[in-house]
C-alpha cells in the first residue's frame, strides 16, 4: 500500500484511480449510475472534522476505496454531531479529539463495543488511564485511540547556545534560566493571551501537570459527587492553589503585551526570534515554519518540582476511533476502522500529524523537535491536560484568562469549585 503522504493534496488524479480499479472495474464503475446499495455497496458515513487533516483523511478513504469494492466511505466533516445523534441518525463511524464532547457518548452508552477487535488489543496499555479518567461505560470498549499530542516548552536552540543555556530540569534552574535570560535582553516566553485555549493548554496545563496527578485528581472528583468546596477532601481551590501560583511566575517572564497578542501572532513571533519559549504543542510546528523554515526548534517538559524525577509532558489523544451502536452498518464501519489501524497507514498518519503513535507496535517519533520528548513518552512520563478534563460548559479557559490577567487564585478556584458541584449535581 502506498504511503498517505505520497498522495498530492488534492489526491489521486482520475486516470490513476481508473488504472488502479482496473479497465474492467472502471468500466462497470463508470457504466452504473445506480445507487451504492443497489449494487451491492455499503455506503457508511465517516465523521471526522478537524481542519488541518480532512483532505489527508480523503486521501485514506480513496485508498481504502481502491484496495476493496465492498464498503464506499462519505466523509461528513460539517454536520452537528450532537444533532445526528439527538435525530437517532450518527454517522457510521467517527474520528474525533478525545475530550468532553465524545465523553458523553460514551457514558450514555451510544457508542458500540470494540473490544473483541483485533485493533483495540493493540493499544498501549499505560493509555488506558487516559480514556478511562475522561468517561467509560460498563464492560465496554467504547473508543480506539489512534494519534496522541505531546506537547510541552518549544525553545530556540540557537538563542540558547548563544547564551550558554541547557534546558532546565528543575523548577529552580527554570527560573534562574528565565531571570538570565532576562538579565541578557531576551525575553524568557512568548505569551498570546487574546486566545484563552492558549493559556488553558499552556500555563494553567503545564503548572498543574506538572505538579499533581491531574488522573488520580479527576477520579477522585467525579467520585466525589457535587460535595466540592474548601472542607472537601478534593476541591480544585486546595489541589489547584500551588501550581496556579507557579503559573502566575510564568505569566511574570512573558512578553508585555502577551494580553493583546493572538495564537498566530505567537507562532510569528517565536519564528522570528523575539522569545526564547513558547508554551506550544506540535501543531504549532508547521505555522512556526512557515514564517521560519529553518528555525532550530527543540522541546523539554516543563519542569514544575525541584525533582528532575517528576518531569514530565502534557498529552491528550488527538484522535479516537468509536462506532455509534445506533449504526445498522457496523460490519462496513469495523472494516473501514481495521484498514485506518493498519500499521503503514496509521503510522504514516502519524509522522504526517506529529503525533505519538498509541500501539504497541507503532514506529518511533521521528522529528528533530519531537525526539527530546521520546523518552519521557516510552516510559508513561505524561498527563492529561487538566483543561481536557473540564467539561466545556465550564468556562475553564475563561478562568484561565483572568488568573493570566492578574485575579485572585483562591476566588477563581472557589468558583471553579462551584461549577463543578452545580454540575455534578446536575447529572
Amino acid at each position: 500500500m502506498s504511503s498517505p503522504q505520497r498522495l498530492g493534496s488534492r489526491g489521486l488524479s482520475r486516470r490513476t484511480f481508473l488504472h488502479g480499479l482496473g479497465l474492467a472495474g472502471a468500466t462497470a464503475a463508470l457504466a452504473s449510475c445506480a445507487p451504492a446499495s443497489s449494487r451491492g455497496v455499503t455506503e457508511i458515513v465517516f465523521y471526522q472534522s478537524k481542519p488541518e487533516v480532512i483532505g489527508y483523511f480523503d486521501e485514506l478513504i480513496e485508498q481504502f476505496h481502491q484496495s476493496q469494492s465492498r464498503v464506499r466511505v462519505r466523509h461528513d466533516a460539517t454536520s452537528n454531531l450532537a444533532g445526528s445523534f439527538v435525530r437517532e441518525s450518527p454517522p457510521d463511524i467517527g474520528c474525533l479529539n478525545y475530550n468532553f464532547e465524545v465523553s458523553r457518548y460514551v457514558e450514555r452508552g451510544a457508542l458500540s463495543d470494540l473490544g473483541d477487535m483485533p485493533e483495540a488489543g493493540r493499544i498501549r496499555e499505560d493509555l488506558q488511564p487516559l480514556i478511562d479518567v475522561t468517561a467509560t461505560y460498563p464492560d465496554r470498549t467504547s473508543v480506539i485511540p489512534y494519534s496522541l499530542m505531546a506537547a510541552a516548552v518549544l525553545y530556540d536552540r540557537d538563542l540558547f547556545e548563544a547564551n550558554g543555556l541547557v534546558p532546565p530540569t528543575t523548577w529552580a534552574e527554570f527560573t534562574a534560566l528565565c531571570d538570565a535570560l532576562t538579565a541578557a535582553g531576551v525575553t524568557p516566553i512568548y505569551s498570546t493571551f487574546k486566545d484563552p485555549w492558549t493559556i488553558a493548554q499552556g500555563h494553567f496545563d503545564y503548572a498543574v501537570g506538572g505538579m499533581l496527578d491531574t488522573t488520580d485528581f479527576f477520579a477522585r472528583l467525579k467520585e466525589q459527587g457535587d460535595d466540592v468546596g474548601p472542607a472537601s477532601d478534593v476541591a480544585f481551590q486546595q489541589q489547584f492553589l500551588e501550581p496556579v501560583e507557579h503559573m502566575a511566575v510564568l505569566v511574570e517572564h512573558s512578553n508585555t503585551d502577551a494580553a493583546s497578542r493572538s495564537y498566530g501572532d505567537g507562532n510569528v513571533a517565536f519564528a522570528n526570534g523575539e522569545a526564547a519559549m513558547y508554551l506550544q504543542g506540535p501543531w504549532a510546528l508547521s505555522e512556526i515554519a512557515k514564517t521560519n523554515p529553518d528555525k532550530n526548534v527543540g522541546s523539554f517538559p516543563l519542569p514544575m518540582t525541584d525533582d528532575p524525577a517528576d518531569r514530565k509532558v502534557r498529552v491528550n489523544i488527538d484522535l479516537a476511533l468509536w462506532i455509534p451502536e445506533a449504526s445498522p452498518k457496523k460490519e462496513a464501519a469495523r472494516e473501514f476502522l481495521a484498514f485506518l489501524m493498519q500499521p503503514e497507514v496509521i503510522d504514516a498518519y502519524n509522522a504526517q500529524a506529529l503525533g505519538f503513535g498509541v500501539t504497541q507496535d507503532a514506529a518511533e517519533v521521528t522529528d528533530e523537535t519531537l525526539v527530546e520528548l521520546k523518552e519521557y513518552y516510552d516510559r508513561a512520563a505524561f498527563y492529561l491536560g487538566a483543561s481536557q478534563l473540564v467539561p466545556q460548559s465550564i468556562p475553564l479557559q475563561n478562568y484561565a484568562q483572568s488568573l493570566a490577567s492578574g485575579a485572585d487564585p483562591s476566588e477563581v478556584l472557589a468558583t471553579l469549585d462551584a461549577d463543578w458541584a452545580r454540575l455534578a449535581f446536575r447529572t
